[in-house]
């Protein structure tokens, strides 16, 4: 039989009564929400040691430190930091052996929303806390969009989630993918989205935050999340902000020398756009949900196969529910304001420009042409050849719907659509299904194929089942 799930009230009413549980609620921004409910249940004094709202800004530098962004990942890590030590200092010699401290903080900007597209408030939360008196404190962060309209109504999930999060820091941490889920008890993804969260401490050891940043969007927290070469999680203002991006898309089973041309020849181009001004752009990869399907299934350790190999490429990696790459670009152009390129390949130019996949849009292909491009995007277009016949298609030969040449000859002559010049002839002779083939007889001629120091990696980690079929040995 399944358990019924307990609503906030009832979450933040077991936490009172658990004797075990001791701590400290720091709240800057959206009022004191997440401590409310500890008192508005009841029993309050035996979980709560300390409220506090550092609203001032000179107040909340003299306890914290001075920061240059009050809404930010360092100024809830100095809350949390600040906060749990001082309640070490007080209370771990008197009653440390009896009871588990915790943290809990957040810094918090709520936005009245005047219309529709316009972000609304964000913030970060977080807990540090022992799972057993007196020992080391684990930490979990989480990163939120706000998306109600109205401010209070953005306070009210701030204080939802917040009980969301420290009830399951408690009860749930030995399972981080069940907690993952339990920080939308009681909220919608209409009202609210998580798109970072980050475990550390010894309550999470081995647990790869790269797999949660997945987890988040599995379980539709977020449309996207996004990591660092070395696996840390980032928010994608963090990285993307003000700054030109190239993204290329892809399924990275694993990257290929073609895969590799063609973002490089794509950031050459880039590059030299008039527009970037010499600036040097963010240069990422993005893996919808469908291309990390193996089967049916999302297979994790395929998924961080993959993201091992990217990483040896030093580039940051976005994970989402993008299906149309006109919405990839508007979640883009929600973090900067600078152009948008796309390496793509001239098979997937075929079906951006394929009106069956957007019969739900009230303004079809257009509709989405239109959202694609709006915000300064282009799509740097990699040529293919038929391996068949040996001819080579790019931009000017590809062959398009009669009742589509003229819009598609109207995006490329106004060079939204752009071929890639200078690419490595020899890498179009490259097929993913011979790569995976040598991947798995363990065939060292597959150096020739994939970038050298994607090839070290595979073979020094065993990705993708290197040499499998060499170990089985014949039938």
């Amino acid at each position: 039989m399944i358990a019924e799930k307990l609503n906030t009230g009832q979450k933040a009413l077991q936490i009172n009564l658990d004797a075990k549980r001791y701590g400290t609620f720091a709240e800057i921004g959206a009022g004191q929400e997440v401590a409310r409910w500890f008192f508005h249940v009841g029993k309050a004094s035996g979980t709560v040691a300390k409220t506090i709202s550092a609203y001032d800004m000179a107040v909340s530098d003299a306890i914290y430190g001075p920061s240059d962004r009050y809404v930010s990942r360092k100024r809830l890590g100095a809350m949390l930091d600040h906060e749990f030590d001082l309640l070490l200092q007080r209370l771990n010699q008197s009653i440390g052996d009896r009871r588990t401290f915790f943290a809990f903080a957040n810094t918090i900007a709520t936005k009245h929303i005047s219309k529709a597209g316009e972000d609304g408030g964000n913030g970060w939360l977080g807990i540090k806390f022992q799972t057993t008196p007196r020992s080391e404190p684990s930490t979990i962060i989480i990163h939120v969009r706000l998306l109600d309209w109205e401010t209070p109504r953005q306070q009210e999930v701030v204080g939802i989630i917040g009980v969301n999060l420290i009830h399951a820091a408690f009860y749930q941490h030995i399972e981080p993918a069940r907690l993952i889920g339990a920080l939308m008890d009681g909220l919608t993804s209409q009202r609210v989205e998580v798109d970072m969260i980050k475990f550390s401490g010894p309550a999470f050891i081995g647990v790869d935050n790269r797999l949660m940043a997945l987890q988040l969007v599995e379980q539709w927290l977020t449309e996207a999340a996004m990591f660092t070469a070395d696996g840390e999680t980032v928010i994608p203002g963090e990285l993307l902000y003000k700054k030109p991006v190239l993204l290329e898309r892809g399924s990275f089973r694993p990257i290929t020398n073609p895969m590799l041309d063609m973002m490089e020849r794509a950031r050459d181009q880039f590059i030299a756009e008039p527009a970037l001004a010499g600036e040097t752009p963010v240069t990422m990869f993005e893996m919808t949900l469908r291309q990390l399907q193996v089967g049916d299934a999302i297979d994790h350790r395929d998924f961080l196969d993959r993201v091992d190999t990217l990483g040896a490429l030093g580039q940051p990696v976005l994970i989402s529910n993008f299906l149309r790459y006109h919405r990839l670009v508007g979640y883009l152009a929600r973090q900067t304001q600078k152009p948008i390129g796309l390496p793509i390949g001239l098979v997937r130019l075929r079906d951006v420009l394929d009106e069956k996949f957007y019969t739900d849009l009230p303004g079809g292909l257009m509709e989405s042409l239109g959202q694609l491009f709006k915000n300064g995007a282009k799509l740097y277009v990699y040529p293919s050849l038929d391996k068949r016949t040996g001819q080579l298609f790019t931009v000017e030969n590809l062959d398009i719907a009669p009742h589509l040449r003229h819009l598609y000859q109207h995006l490329v002559d106004n060079k939204f659509i752009v071929n890639i010049a200078h690419y490595d002839t020899t890498a179009l002779k490259i097929y993913s299904s011979e790569v995976l083939a040598k991947i798995h007889s363990g065939d060292e001629s597959l150096a020739k194929l994939i970038p050298p120091q994607i090839f070290e990696v595979i073979k020094a980690k065993n990705l993708f089942g290197w040499g499998q079929k060499q170990a089985a040995g014949p039938a």
